[in-house]
């Protein structure tokens, strides 16, 4: 699973490598101790346009469906199990036509050791951007007014997988990475045959893997309210 992640930048960096055509302008600021509930910045293809409108948005993590009583039942919802989405009616409809991508400087895990768990935070080498796979959803607050802006709420989840290689050491699951070739079809709420590209997707995760590091860090990250550089920073195993 991926409970934490990190994104140490925003906005720009990330345009070039997704084309993105519209950010918002209320982008959350960088954070290395992103938590579920946390907002985060997200992108999807808004299909209110044609062509589509590819999007970075601010978006609070933990899918919230449009049928939900209230923002409660994405505590639960902030990853979806990639095998799986078909089953769950959380995440079938947004399958099928709210797909996102999920920018990341690099994500925690934490690994079984003795009789606790050891923090490892996850990283391209290379530290370029790293994607998840991930779907969205707009959910519409009751009690709010009809022409307040606030009343609609953007919200997302991380899709998982088998872990692959080294990673498979650290945690049984990883998230489903998107190779930005493969963004376009992800993206694009049109196409109609999300299984497929999902399952192009998990299998190219495989290369994208490959080129991960992940290195002890401290304890610290476990408690939310710490956030900062230090965190990621390597120690003594």
């Amino acid at each position: 699973m991926c409970g934490r992640f990190v994104v140490a930048n925003v906005g720009s960096e990330l345009v070039g490598v997704l084309r993105v055509d519209l950010e918002g302008d209320d982008l959350p600021l960088p954070s290395f101790n992103i938590a579920p509930t946390d907002p985060a910045s997200i992108v999807l293809d808004s299909a209110k346009t044609e062509p589509p409108t590819r999007r970075l948005e601010r978006a609070r993590w933990g899918l919230v469906p449009g049928w939900a009583k209230d923002p409660s039942v994405g505590t639960r919802a902030f990853n979806a199990r990639s095998e799986e989405l078909e089953d769950k009616p959380m995440f079938r409809g947004a399958l099928q036509k709210r797909r996102a991508v999920v920018p990341a400087s690099g994500y925690y895990e934490w690994q079984r050791a003795g009789g606790g768990k050891v923090p490892h935070y996850i990283h391209p080498i290379d530290d370029a951007p790293l994607f998840f796979a991930g779907l969205y959803e707009w959910w519409k607050d009751p009690a709010k007014a009809a022409d307040d802006p606030s009343r609609w709420m953007l919200s997302f989840t991380i899709l998982t997988r088998d872990a692959h290689g080294p990673l498979a050491s650290v945690h049984d699951r990883m998230p489903v990475f998107m190779d930005p070739d493969h963004a376009d079809a992800w993206l694009d709420p049109t196409a109609e045959n999300a299984r497929d590209i999902l399952d192009a997707a998990v299998d190219a995760a495989e290369e994208v893997s490959d080129g991960l590091e992940a290195r002890v860090v401290s304890s610290a990250v476990g408690n939310v309210r710490n956030n900062g550089p230090e965190l990621i920073a390597p120690i003594s195993s």
